[in-house]
């Protein structure tokens, strides 16, 4: 399967999932890209259709470089810092259509860390 084949599959699962999960302004959506090079996150409210706070690998406070594990760790608790000073404490997790594994996974538990309840 090439990669143009499996992006095009993992976009298909992410429209499916996004059928369904939706962010509000009570409980806001978290959704995640994953690249090759980097990894970001938005606290989204989709009823305004806005991005309340975001965050991502590429930014010099992530204080990482690369794209592993730490790096994924390092963006999750940054994301759940600023949607707590935002005032949001609990959103939706929206992954993207990716696994829910390795550096998706990573983020996720430092966001919970962080404060965020999902």
């Amino acid at each position: 399967m090439s990669f143009a084949e499996r992006e095009q599959a993992r976009a298909r699962r992410h429209r499916r999932v996004r059928r369904r999960v939706q962010g509000s302004g009570a409980r806001p959506r978290l959704c995640v890209h994953r690249s090759l090079r980097h990894l970001y996150a938005q606290v989204v409210d989709d009823s305004q259709g806005r991005t309340v706070v975001a965050a991502s690998s590429v930014e010099t406070a992530a204080g990482v470089s690369g794209c592993n594990r730490q790096t994924a760790a390092a963006v999750g608790r940054l994301i759940g810092e600023r949607a707590r000073a935002a005032g949001v404490t609990a959103v939706v997790f929206d992954r993207g259509g990716y696994l829910y594994h390795g550096r998706v996974q990573a983020l996720a538990e430092a966001a919970r860390e962080a404060g965020l309840e999902f």
